[in-house]
C-alpha cells in the first residue's frame, strides 16, 4: 500500500517501472501524463505515502 516519496517523485518518468526487470515497460503513466498535459492543458498528480492508499488526480479544464 502506498508509495515512498522517492518511487512518487519518478512515477510519470518514461520507463520507470517497480516491476522487476523484464516485466513491464513503464510506459503506461508517463504516456497518461503526456495526453492529459500536452493535448488536454490538465494535470496529473499522485497522493500517496507508505503504509497508505495512492489517489490519482487528473484536472482537465472546462472548454466552451
Amino acid at each position: 500500500m502506498g508509495m515512498s516519496e522517492e518511487v512518487r517523485q519518478k512515477l510519470f518518468k518514461a520507463f520507470f517501472t517497480t516491476k522487476p526487470e523484464g516485466k513491464g515497460t513503464g510506459l503506461g503513466l508517463s504516456i497518461s501524463y503526456q495526453i492529459v498535459t500536452e493535448k488536454h492543458s490538465g494535470s496529473l498528480e499522485c497522493i500517496s505515502s507508505p503504509g497508505n492508499d495512492a489517489t490519482f488526480v487528473i484536472r482537465i479544464p472546462h472548454v466552451g
